[in-house]
């Protein structure tokens, strides 16, 4: 078997009747010698049993380290291979050439006899090589996209179905309130851990605007019955907790009641209650549906003359020029580590990012899209369409839409009225902003105004998840929140 040292190739002696070695140029060389001289061609061991590059690998370490005879190679059946300890996968000589040659183009290239005759058909050689092998990642990269084009049909013609498909489920109650327990039992899983509360209970946008409601509007709640729905029923050992912690005394009421349950599945033990407060809001306001619960309350339970808090919300948007974040997140997968792989931006883009949004990236003033009173929306108007127009502050491009909710305690408390915003000009809070990613930034110019629509649809698979649908001019993109 030849040897390589550096890199040279030298034939080793094979018993007594070679002692000399013979340094050879290349791999090439040295499989023309080993046909020529020894009457065995290794691509036809390769294929006789189907090696894969560890067994080429295992196969060449064993004929250095016990050099194997040509008759021997040759003369093997089949398996088990001589070979196959995963002690060969070990090389015997250090920067081996022959370990380093591709196992596909060592076969593509048996016709090859020589590397060495001229350097002009050495460079040809390698210029043949390298175009091969360019060709090969084209198909690769050609195969991928075309898969990638094939699940985006397919996601495509899913969402259609789910959004244009009927539903077997009540109208009246709507899709949250008809789910069984067990079906919901994910959505509230996901509640069951202290570290999301911690996260709801440090935000102090949040938990002070219901607190300073509650505290700076006693009028509201002299001599009223009112529920106070938290996000999830707890658990049994949490509801124990909840009971020891929260008692008349500590917060100076006569009469507390805990109920354990979803709201769908108990029943009061009065026959109506004057105020329902909840906290509710999801991304984008509407996520998790959970809205339509205290809809649901609010028409089996409030008394006449009575309210929900909060009253008021309204979902705004505003337009994004962020252009790094844009390089991030879409322009990334046109180049990655040199592979094409923009065919991702089908299944990226069409997600919706939760996170919080820089407010000088801002481009345009923010317009509302939807307001909805809590004491007289309809479950029906949870789902909308609406045209919107934002003015633009900058000329740059547009990388994107961004989403997010303002919430009012405004009914019946005079001088003392609450409001807090999600929005990226003030104080984060842990709802952040929703942002849809353009797949190509849009020009826009300081002046000038972006007409658009949008449609949100629950998923009527998962209603607590949803689709938002924006069109911008003659462009149009369906996103996900889930």
């Amino acid at each position: 078997m030849p040897k390589i040292s550096g890199n040279n190739i030298q034939e080793n002696s094979q018993s007594s009747r070679m002692n000399n070695c013979r340094a050879l140029s290349c791999v090439a060389d040295a499989l023309h010698h080993c046909s020529a001289e020894h009457q065995i061609n290794l691509v036809d061991v390769i294929r006789k049993h189907s090696l894969d590059d560890y067994g080429y690998i295992k196969m060449i370490n064993f004929i250095r380290a016990t050099k194997c005879s040509a008759s021997r190679l040759m003369g093997l059946s089949g398996a088990p291979l001589p070979w196959e300890s995963e002690d060969f996968l070990r090389p015997v000589l250090q920067d081996d050439p022959l370990l380093q040659t591709d196992l596909e183009e060592l076969c593509d290239s048996e016709g090859s006899t020589s590397c060495s005759p001229s350097a002009s058909e050495s460079h040809d050689a390698l210029q043949r090589r390298a175009q091969a092998a360019e060709g090969r990642a084209r198909q690769s990269e050609e195969a991928l996209a075309r898969a990638m084009d094939d699940l985006h049909k397919l996601k495509l013609l899913a969402q259609g179905l789910v959004l244009n498909a009927g539903t077997s489920r009540s109208s009246t109650m709507g899709a949250v309130a008809e789910l069984r327990e067990d079906e919901d039992e994910a959505y509230f899983s996901s509640y069951g851990h202290y570290s999301i509360h911690e996260e709801m209970l440090k935000d102090k946008v949040r938990t002070e605007s219901y607190r300073d409601f509650m505290y700076s509007n006693p009028e509201v709640f002299k001599d009223k019955v009112t529920p106070v729905f938290p996000r999830k029923y707890v658990e049994q050992g949490d509801f124990k907790s909840l009971c020891d912690f929260i008692s008349p005394s500590q917060l100076d009421c006569r009469v507390i009641t805990l109920i354990k349950g979803r709201i769908e599945d108990i029943k009061l033990p009065v026959e109506k209650v004057d105020i329902i407060i909840s906290e509710w809001m999801g991304y984008f306001l509407l996520f998790e549906s959970m809205f339509d619960s205290v809809l649901y309350a609010r028409d089996l339970y409030l008394a006449a003359g009575g309210s929900v808090y909060p009253d008021l919300c309204n979902i705004s948007l505003a337009a994004v020029g962020d252009a790094q974040k844009h390089r991030d997140r879409v322009v990334f997968w046109d180049d990655v580590y040199g592979f094409n792989m923009a065919c991702m931006k089908k299944a990226v883009v069409p997600e919706a990012v939760v996170e919080v949004v820089n407010a000088e990236t801002l481009i345009s003033q923010p317009t509302v899209v939807k307001t909805i009173d809590c004491n007289s929306v309809i479950l029906s108007d949870l789902e909308f369409v609406s045209d919107f127009c934002l003015k633009m502050t900058k000329t740059t491009e547009c990388t994107g839409i961004v989403g997010y909710f303002d919430i009012f305690f405004d009914k019946g408390c005079s001088n003392n009225k609450v409001m807090f915003s999600t929005g990226p000009q003030v104080t984060k809070t842990h709802w952040k902003q929703t942002l849809f990613l353009l797949e190509t930034p849009m020009d826009v110019r300081a002046g000038e105004e972006l007409s658009g629509t949008i449609t949100v649809r629950k998923n009527k698979k998962d209603p607590r998840s949803l689709f938002v649908t924006l069109k911008l001019g003659d462009r149009k993109q369906t996103y996900s929140l889930q």
